[in-house]
């Protein structure tokens, strides 16, 4: 059973930084992309970032310049640094991962909780 399991979220004041990390069960040479998306209450759930398996990185326009995703593939993880947190970026983190091999395809983490105070 494949598995994406997230950890690192918390409380933190507005300018501070969380390190979130997505630890696959497997290697992540066997996802073509893994990435990280959030929904906060009441929004539906949206891609914050993505990384290829060769490196390449996307980010949705509101955390340009804040947020970082990467990949440790010796230890099967991957992470997003959020730096400069803002309020706005309180929610539920999620990792996806689409796997080159299946079915299923796609898979999603728990979730971690991500709450920025004013």
């Amino acid at each position: 059973q494949v598995q994406l399991v997230e950890s690192g979220g918390g409380l933190v004041q507005a300018g501070g930084s969380l390190r979130l990390s997505c630890a696959a069960s497997e290697t992540t040479f066997s996802f073509n992309v893994i990435g990280w998306y959030r929904q906060a209450p009441g929004k539906q759930r949206e891609f914050v970032a993505v990384i290829s398996d060769g490196g390449s990185t996307n980010y949705v326009d509101s955390v340009k310049g804040r947020f970082i995703i990467s990949r440790d593939n010796a230890k099967n993880t991957v992470y997003l640094q959020m730096n400069s947190l803002k309020p706005e970026d309180t929610a539920v983190y999620y990792c996806n991962g689409h796997r080159r091999y299946g079915p299923p395809y796609e898979y999603w983490g728990q979730g971690t909780q991500v709450t920025v105070s004013s």
